[in-house]
């Protein structure tokens, strides 16, 4: 088999790294992992025997890989990781998270996590973005990514071309509906839209759909975007 390289986004194939998240892999998306590296150190883990039962029901390459496994991790303790394909998909007609140029790998990542948590399946990643199949990103998210359909888009036009039946509810500093009203009044199919971690929104969203705000104390400019989205998300599930 070819050698694995250091990751680069234009890869077809990426890595999760961490027992967890190659358990996920290979537990919800078993037809994408090409590889599983497993650590000499790590031949006595409860996990690592999963991993390894789980490879050889499926017939998937096994590899003790110390090297491969520091370099991307860039951790000493790393004791799997699962060679996977990657798996763009066609978004679903339930609830949409938007994510507008997304730049920090350990947001994406949890959102991410968040997202799963509260039952939302479809993400949406407006670029120029964080790499959803970067190794940070993935091993941040603990293997949510593959229990998600994710599509990465050129625009925000682009992406509401396709499902124009969404209706979009940006999240900004200066939205005009509080959290709890627009919730309240919510129609769905809807698409929670959030913005980068410095910039936010740019402020032509103000006029895409019904902009929300989060109400918080003066004495703070704003919210991480992590909180922001997990407030926005558990809010518009209830």
């Amino acid at each position: 088999m070819p050698a694995l390289e250091a990751y680069r986004r234009e890869l077809d194939y990426s890595y999760a790294p961490g027992v967890f998240p190659s358990l996920e892999c290979m537990q919800k998306r078993p037809e994408l992992a090409r590889r599983l590296l497993i650590s000499s150190k790590g031949q006595d883990s409860e996990g690592v025997h999963k991993l390894i039962d789980l490879a050889e029901k499926k017939h998937i390459r096994i590899e003790v890989a110390d090297k491969a496994l520091g370099r991307i991790s860039g951790k000493e303790n790393c004791f799997a990781a699962v060679v996977f394909e990657k798996h763009p998909a066609a978004l679903g007609q339930g609830d949409h998270i938007v994510l507008h140029h997304i730049a920090d790998q350990g947001n994406l990542g949890t959102i991410l996590r968040t997202a799963l948590g509260f039952g939302y399946h479809d993400i949406a990643i407006i670029r120029p973005a964080a790499d959803v199949y970067d190794p940070k990103v993935v091993r941040a998210s603990m293997g949510a990514l593959f229990s998600l359909r994710v599509r990465e888009y050129d625009d925000f036009d682009a992406y509401r071309r396709q499902y124009p039946g969404h209706n979009p509810y940006p999240f900004m500093l200066d939205g005009s509906v509080a959290l709890d009203d627009a919730s309240a009044a919510a129609a769905h199919p809807c698409a929670l839209i959030f913005g980068n971690e410095g910039a936010g929104l740019p402020s032509e969203f103000q006029r895409v759909g019904q902009p929300v705000r989060i109400p918080s104390s003066d004495e703070v400019d704003s919210l991480n975007l992590a909180i922001a989205a997990a407030i926005g998300m558990y809010q518009f599930r209830r």
